[in-house]
């Protein structure tokens, strides 16, 4: 019977119930990993590759290896069931992963994990066999585009270049819109979680625009409605009003 104990290391870090409480540690061998501390113990996830460490088949990812398999086939290769499944359980531990490095003030890791969940609900979409399968990873994807967003939006303010910031909430609510144009259209994107923080953030970053780049916010405005953007459009008028 193993005679190790954990007692004194979760003592030493409480469990704080309704919050997610993370941190980093460097393990002896010099890699850097994210512990969580849960009710019942410490979870503990890589920064890179799968969070938990395995390696299917020696290949880093259930992901990689469906990739390689669907490029090695026929044209007629398809993903089954039980692989989309694989597929959803693995882009779980990526997600949960994110939240953490989201709590960690780690935003590069957050797009990282994000934009690599997106191509595989878009590797799934484009080859699943069931459209029970597609459907679930065209479920995903909001939560995914507004994730990369914030993420995007989030790394260029801290850096200064709030254009870029912004340009970034803007291109994500194109997105997220876009996606829920085949499940529910307009009225769906607007009351939607995804659209509301996207636009809560972009109302917190347009007052901090110096005030010189209204005209330029006129100028964008009047492009998009010459090309009939009017979602872009009805974005871009929002922005206006805050700044005066």
């Amino acid at each position: 019977m193993e005679k190790t104990s954990l007692t004194d290391l979760l003592r030493s870090w409480p469990h704080k119930p309704g919050q997610i409480n993370a941190r980093t540690v460097e393990c002896p061998d010099g890699r850097v990993v994210l512990q969580v501390r849960v009710e019942l113990g410490i979870l503990q996830m890589e920064t890179n590759g799968r969070p938990d460490g395995a390696r299917p088949e020696q290949r880093e990812t259930v992901f990689e290896l469906a990739r390689s398999r669907i490029a090695e086939g026929s044209e007629t290769a398809r993903l089954d069931a039980a692989t989309c499944v694989a597929l959803r359980d693995e882009a779980a531990l990526f997600s949960y992963r994110s939240v953490v490095f989201s709590v960690l003030d780690d935003h590069a890791g957050v797009l990282r994990d994000t934009e690599r969940n997106l191509l595989v609900a878009e590797f799934v979409l484009v080859n699943a066999e069931q459209p029970e399968d597609r459907s679930l990873a065209a479920s995903t994807l909001p939560q995914l585009l507004m994730m990369r967003a914030r993420a995007r939006s989030t790394i260029a303010a801290r850096s200064g270049e709030l254009k870029l910031a912004r340009a970034a909430l803007d291109e994500g609510l194109v997105e997220i819109e876009a996606a829920y144009m085949e499940r529910g259209g307009r009225p769906a994107f607007e009351a939607s979680q995804e659209a509301r923080v996207l636009l809560g953030m972009r109302e917190m970053l347009v007052p901090q625009l110096p005030s010189s780049q209204r005209q330029e916010l006129r100028d964008r405005l009047k492009d998009a409605l010459a090309v009939e953007n009017f979602e872009l459009a009805a974005i871009l008028r929002n922005e206006l009003r805050l700044m005066h």
